[in-house]
């Protein structure tokens, strides 16, 4: 079956944004006025648990009013193509940002008008520079008090480094919102309502004047400056262009396609972030938004393809997305309810048909295709087919996993993986019922294929089941959506710290095993330095040995022992992390050494290293900022410090002040108890991972006695 619609009529994009800011009330929007759905359900109506939105279908979602898991959804628009990823903006699910940008081609990031940039559109925007998307802003929330889309751009430009093209201005704000004035256009849009199928009336940049008299200074302003703020556009998107440029400088004349084209190519170059504003709760803005979508976004393939690697990572090549290619996908999201699994995978190349073989090229496994389906957020329609640049679900993988590469059989390649930050805080799990425990760990072991933020590992002293994770909400819903979505009632422990272990400064030493007891012995000798090493540089295995001091054979033995010796330091038993092993020498016996021999004499050197070292233990340090009235910073501040953290800012976010720090993560249990009752329930907060840094020595003791707990 041939293609049905060209590529370039397609547009794979993700709305992101921090929590609260308006994404999945935006894709209400997007949905209703594509005409993919009739009726807009609204986040704060689902609480009661009897609506959802279309992404928010999840138990936990309704009832927390918050998105948890990235939802796809497709519709149409101006006959084009838009599949739609709208993703969670709380910190502990930045897992499901980072797997949907990986195979995205654009997005959208949305920003509370009041509050502007803040700590998780940070993240967010950091992910989308590593796997190059180009975005556009959109700034939400023009209608409510305190809005202020100066101080949003401010932040745009100078807290996130883009170069922000200002493609729209507020008309108005707070209740005074009517519209926006769109400078590439030469025209406002004025509306009559807030009603969802409210019309609007197109007026003149140069009428505006005359039509609007705000009571704000600050947004009479605006229209007062829109020829200056036109020109200053103008300028920046035919830059683009020297030959555009140049007739602008001339003669003051420009091509309005040309304009849009400049606009586009600085867009999918990352050189320019159009910014677009609305309110979308109050229905203005989001058909120019999804304009601007089609005008600036890039379709699959136009900022090139995916890398391929090879084995150890290292870039090979890169895949083009076009059909005439073998057929090459990227897994970037599992889902295991009790009907089955769902793998969504992104089509890079070729076309992939019902009944087809492919090779996950990563576990070297066959998957046959059963079913393909086509996502709508939790409702699914079967497809024959799909070609490059689709996002479809194959149903009922075997062996497949979030980001592995499937492929060709005839052809196989890996394309490039995602990267997946490392948990910091474990609780145990235990079944309520002790006869499910086998049940319990195969719902276990389904959330955590599914979700590579999670790892999931069995105590060796106690027994215990240890789920790790992002953070308490992480955990939390993690067990809850066990038993909504698996059947499995499980029971939390006490959540505690990801703590690591270092070396405490460079250390020389010989070791020497030796063991004769009848027949054949065993004989090795390990010549060793252990230095620490820069933080996030992992473990480094430097082999200085010349001369054949020690076979070549044996020295894999050796590395091997202290990678697996690592995974329990001397100091608490936590993972040692960030050091140089360096073996410069040792002895070896023509009979009596072997492998094993040389492993036992790596753990052995490794372990008395350890300990000689003087070796330090290591905390996560969480990035914390806390959002409330000005009269409760002092308050605020002092718990900081009293909590062995830091204040590195403090300031205003629209009517609000801010205050962020460094906390340690064992210090940050239960915070929100505190918070609410210091601010009397007005105050809030989020947290993410910053760095691990040194427990102070007078507190290891306390710390491990208050963990073992």
């Amino acid at each position: 079956m041939a293609r049905q619609k060209e590529l370039k009529l397609y547009r794979n994009i993700g709305i992101i944004a921090h929590i609260d800011a308006g994404k999945t009330t935006t894709t209400e929007r997007v949905l209703y006025y594509t005409g993919r759905k009739h009726q807009i359900v609204d986040v704060h109506d689902t609480k009661d648990g009897k609506g959802s939105t279309t992404t928010d279908y999840m138990e936990q979602e309704r009832k927390r009013g918050i998105t948890i898991q990235s939802a796809a959804v497709s519709t149409e628009w101006k006959g084009f193509q838009i599949n739609v990823i709208d993703t969670p903006g709380h910190v502990d699910f930045t897992i499901e940002v980072n797997r949907s940008l990986r195979v995205l081609d654009g997005a959208v990031v949305v920003f509370d008008g009041v509050a502007g940039v803040e700590p998780q559109t940070e993240t967010n925007w950091r992910l989308a520079d590593q796997y190059n998307v180009p975005r556009m802003c959109y700034v939400n929330k023009m209608d409510r008090i305190g809005a202020n889309f100066g101080h949003c751009v401010k932040g745009i430009r100078e807290r996130l480094g883009a170069n922000a093209l200002l493609c729209q201005i507020p008309l108005g704000s707070n209740d005074e919102f009517v519209g926006m004035a769109d400078l590439v256009a030469g025209v406002g849009y004025i509306w009559a309502s807030h009603d969802k199928d409210s019309t609007w009336e197109t007026v003149p940049l140069e009428d505006l004047r005359a039509r609007l008299n705000f009571a704000s200074t600050a947004d009479n302003d605006w229209i007062d400056q829109l020829p200056k703020l036109r020109q200053d556009m103008l300028e920046t998107a035919l830059a683009m262009d020297d030959d555009a440029f140049e007739r602008l400088l001339e003669s003051g004349e420009f091509d309005p396609a040309m304009l849009k084209q400049c606009i586009r190519k600085g867009t999918v170059s990352g050189k320019l972030v159009p910014v677009f504003c609305g309110s979308s709760y109050r229905n203005k803005g989001v058909q120019q938004l999804l304009d601007g979508v089609i005008d600036y976004l890039p379709y699959p393939g136009e900022n090139g393809g995916i890398s391929m690697v090879d084995a150890d990572g290292k870039v090979i090549g890169e895949q083009e997305v076009r059909d005439d290619a073998p057929a090459r996908a990227l897994a970037f999201k599992v889902i295991n309810d009790q009907f089955g699994t769902l793998t969504f995978c992104r089509i890079y190349s070729g076309v992939i048909k019902k009944g087809d073989t492919l090779l996950n090229v990563t576990r070297g496994k066959k998957e046959r295709v059963g079913r393909i389906v086509e996502v709508q957020a939790n409702a699914t329609k079967d497809i024959d087919e799909v070609r490059a640049g689709d996002i479809c679900a194959f149903v009922s993988m075997k062996d497949t996993e979030t980001g592995d590469s499937l492929s060709d059989p005839a052809h196989p390649v890996l394309l490039e993986r995602m990267r997946f930050p490392d948990p910091v805080i474990s609780v145990s799990v235990e079944p309520k019922n002790r006869n499910d425990i086998d049940k319990m760990s195969t719902a276990l072991y389904k959330m955590a294929k599914a979700d590579p933020s999670l790892r999931l590992e069995v105590d060796k002293e106690t027994g215990e089941t240890v789920l790790k994770g992002m953070g308490e909400l992480h955990l939390e819903i993690t067990v809850d959506r066990m038993r909504t979505e698996l059947g499995v009632e499980a029971v939390m422990g006490k959540p505690k710290v990801s703590f690591r272990e270092a070396f405490g400064g460079p250390i020389e030493l010989v070791y020497t095993h030796k063991k004769q007891s009848g027949g054949s012995g065993q004989f090795a000798e390990v010549k060793m330095i252990f230095e620490p090493a820069e933080p996030g540089t992992g473990i480094e295995f430097s082999d200085e040995i010349v001369g054949g001091r020690i076979p070549r054979e044996y020295i894999p033995a050796v590395e091997h022992a202290i990678r697996t010796e690592s995974r329990k330091g001397q100091v608490a038993g936590y993972e040692v992390v960030d050091f140089k092993a360096r073996l410069i020498d040792g002895k070896f016996h023509d009979v009596d050494s072997s492998a094993l021999a040389f492993e036992i004499a790596g753990k052995g050197a490794f372990r008395e290293a350890h300990r000689g070292s003087r070796p330090k233990l290591l905390e996560p340090i969480m990035g914390v900022e806390v959002v409330t009235e000005a009269e409760f910073l002092g308050d605020i501040i002092g718990d900081v410090n009293r909590r062995r953290g830091t204040v590195s800012e403090q300031g205003q976010k629209g009517p609000q002040s801010f205050v962020q720090g460094q906390v340690p993560l064992s210090e940050m249990f239960g915070y929100i108890n505190f918070l609410r009752s210091a601010t009397r329930g007005r105050g809030t907060f989020t947290m993410e991972f910053d760095n691990y840094a040194e427990v102070p020595a007078n507190l290891v003791e306390k710390l491990m006695e208050k963990e073992a707990k």
